[in-house]
């Protein structure tokens, strides 16, 4: 994941990367969560060389939940995200901070 604040300090653009490993193959896959209202389809990930990317601005000073969505079927953490935190479904969610 790579951080990038804006100079006015109210946005900072993050570029969610899914590894190969996580992709399996894969060729369809989003970036789901409380940004977009948990909608699989808002943020799809451009898949290149068997790794995906997508570049999604966010606001500075929150923090937000978020899952990758593989086959708009498979939920996966971020391996790199910067942390996780338990949802109701008894599993994990992962966490982006755009604190600067």
């Amino acid at each position: 994941m790579k951080k990038q604040f804006a100079k006015n300090n109210v946005e900072c653009k993050v570029t969610f990367q899914i590894p190969a490993e996580i992709l399996a193959g894969s060729k369809i896959a989003s970036v789901a969560g409380d940004f977009n209202g948990w909608n699989a389809d808002a943020n799809p990930v451009k898949i290149t060389k068997g790794v995906g990317s997508v570049a999604i601005t966010l606001p500075v000073g929150k923090e937000f939940q978020y899952k990758f969505v593989i086959d708009g079927q498979r939920w996966e953490n971020d391996p790199e995200a910067d942390r996780y935190v338990s949802n109701e479904f008894g599993e994990a969610n992962s966490i982006v901070e755009t604190y600067n």
